[in-house]
């Protein structure tokens, strides 16, 4: 199984400064314990460095994140506020017909809420989710 975690890298933010990051570390550890052979594609892992790129390498990157959340078999999305990238990505996986569970408090936004197969208030909530066997049917896919 191929898990591409997307997540809140700049949001709102000027200039080049990001988010903290550590919860994609948070996330890995957990998907880890109850996906133990999934292979975890994160973007920051990717391009530790991508908010330094020239605009041509910053959209050739960008177009890559996006095309590869269109071709796992699960988006797993951290999103505690809005982040236009990642609404990119998980609306394209969902139109490519890749289930999206979403760590969110914006049930509501309708990206999130429209492009998600499951919407989870926090990563305690979708940690018991996984802890109850909700990766059982994408595990089982070929």
């Amino acid at each position: 199984m191929r898990i591409f975690l997307s997540g809140i890298i700049q949001g709102s933010r000027r200039g080049k400064n990001i988010h903290t990051q550590n919860y994609r570390d948070i996330l890995k550890d957990v998907l880890r314990r109850y996906a133990p052979d999934a292979e975890l594609i994160c973007p920051i892992d990717l391009h530790p460095n991508s908010v330094d790129y020239d605009d041509v390498l910053a959209r050739q990157t960008f177009e890559d994140m996006v095309r590869l959340a269109t071709e796992v078999d699960l988006v797993v999305a951290y999103l505690p506020e809005a982040s236009m990238g990642t609404a990119v990505e998980i609306w394209q996986a969902h139109k490519s017909g890749v289930p999206v569970l979403t760590i969110s408090p914006l049930a509501e936004n309708w990206v999130v809420k429209l492009a998600s197969l499951r919407v989870f208030p926090s990563v305690a909530d979708f940690e018991a989710f996984l802890a109850a066997g909700g990766l059982a049917y994408w595990e089982q896919k070929p």
